[in-house]
């Protein structure tokens, strides 16, 4: 029923998931042969595998994929507990929180997504037990090679799998009351901006609890996006957020990305939040909290606030390197309690270390609500603290070679030149981290100063300048 997929596909294998085009890379054929190339490495791994869950988001295309995806696992012997139209972070806390009506742990989850890529566009995000990644360096490449060497044995019907159409909303919602108090909320006003993306549903569910008046809009799950593909990052989504904020005159906007594993936010007065910033607000939440010795990951890119903050409460700062299953893997190791992003990704330690989405903006609402602010405030006074130029990228033609000569210029006058991920060199008054991308000809620069946004600018100009040579 479904023929092998011709080689086109491994394009999109990326580091941490699974992501192309319709048609040329991402066909129902190919959903089919990775989930029974996913359930024979992982049956190689751990020696068997018997019931995985899967999800997908909005998309016109995810049903058929995953549709295509359980026939594929169940041809191995899977048994397939479908949850449906959900959010990546549904597949994470099923996978690793969950019990499948043979009472016991699911051994894996596939979330069929495309995030927020165009809608031309789709894609799988698996995990193993507990929810742990599965990236290019931890199983991606050998499920790649598995289906380019066709190697699979002829299907037996005895010992195909079954398929529970299943849902875990009320566990994950409970799981979710679980990092606030609601006692401490205060009744604000917050703009949901769904994109028409999975996250309705779940806001719906969740407003019960929560003593505050949501202002929803684009909220219906619509796969052909009739606002825009769900990707807060663009200019022309977060006017949408930013419009309504002011409009309703409410205290906060939220926006999601198509799976809502990223959550986005803005302030009363409709001004989009630097995720850099987000990171040290959400360490500073769950620090109150009174968590000893706690431990807080970050990225190199930015890092200046995030430290600060740590220091202000007897916490540890602990340095990462970008990526999911990097943070992951460092977090797991140093029982860090939550680890941050700037790009958006939220991790937290009682949610198996993996990404969320929701409670982020739980935790924003209960800081706000305790520091009787506006978030406007609460941010304000960090970025003039910290100011920051945002993530710039520039196409080069080898971003190894810029790299080095940036490096070249500038690290005699520097106090440390750090490698962890990419470079970054601290200048005294202010430092930049210049890294590449790992999918596109592309290096990525961050300057952060602490005598404000006036010397960002100077040093920014000079290394664009450099860069651009």
């Amino acid at each position: 029923m479904y023929d092998f997929p011709n080689s086109s596909f491994v394009s999109a294998f990326k580091a941490y998931d699974i992501r192309g085009q319709l048609g040329s890379e991402i066909t129902e054929s190919f959903a089919y042969w990775v989930g029974r190339a996913y359930a024979c490495w992982y049956r190689g791994e751990a020696g068997s595998i018997s019931r995985v869950v899967v999800g997908s988001d909005a998309r016109i295309t995810s049903p058929a994929l995953k549709s295509a995806l359980a026939q594929g696992l169940r041809d191995e012997g899977v048994d397939v507990y479908d949850i449906g139209l959900c959010g990546t972070e549904e597949i994470y806390h099923a996978t690793a929180f969950v019990e499948s009506v043979s009472g016991q742990a699911f051994d894996g989850g596939i979330m069929v997504t495309a995030s927020h890529n165009p809608i031309d566009y789709n894609g799988l995000k698996l995990v193993r037990e507990g929810s742990k990644p599965i990236s290019a360096a931890d199983g991606l490449e050998q499920i790649k090679q598995q289906i380019l060497d066709k190697n699979f044995a002829e299907v037996n019907s005895a010992t195909r799998g079954a398929y529970y159409r299943s849902s875990f909303s009320g566990e994950y919602i409970r799981h979710l009351m679980g990092y606030v108090d609601t006692n401490k909320l205060k009744p604000l006003r917050v703009v949901v901006n769904a994109g028409n993306g999975a996250v309705g549903p779940t806001i719906d569910a969740i407003e019960q609890f929560l003593p505050i008046e949501m202002i929803k809009i684009n909220h219906e799950p619509n796969g052909s996006f009739p606002n825009g593909i769900p990707n807060p990052m663009l200019l022309d989504q977060q006017a949408i957020t930013a419009d309504a904020v002011k409009k309703h005159n409410a205290d906060l906007g939220l926006a999601w990305d198509g799976d809502f594993d990223r959550c986005f936010f803005f302030d009363e007065k409709g001004e989009f939040i630097d995720g850099y910033y987000i990171v040290g607000v959400l360490a500073e939440a769950f620090l109150r909290k009174g968590d000893n010795d706690a431990k807080i990951v970050h990225d190199p890119r930015l890092i200046w606030n995030t430290q600060a903050i740590c220091e202000d409460f007897n916490a540890e700062a602990v340095e990462s390197i970008c990526g999911h299953s990097f943070i992951k893997k460092i977090m797991r190791e140093r029982d860090a309690v939550y680890g941050g992003e700037m790009s958006a990704h939220h991790y937290f330690r009682d949610f198996a270390y993996c990404d969320s989405g929701m409670i982020p903006w739980l935790l924003m609402i209960e800081l706000i609500s305790e520091r009787n602010e506006s978030l406007s405030s609460i941010v304000g006074e960090r970025v003039a603290a910290f100011a920051c130029s945002g993530e710039i990228n520039t196409k080069v033609v080898d971003a190894d070679a810029t790299i080095a000569t940036v490096e070249g210029v500038y690290k005699a006058g520097a106090n440390s030149v750090e490698r962890l991920d990419g470079i970054s060199l601290d200048m005294g008054s202010w430092r930049f981290n210049l890294r590449k991308s790992n999918t596109e000809p592309l290096v990525r620069l961050n300057v952060e100063s602490k005598n404000g946004a006036d010397e960002v600018a100077l040093h920014t100009e000079k290394l664009l300048t450099l860069i651009n040579a």
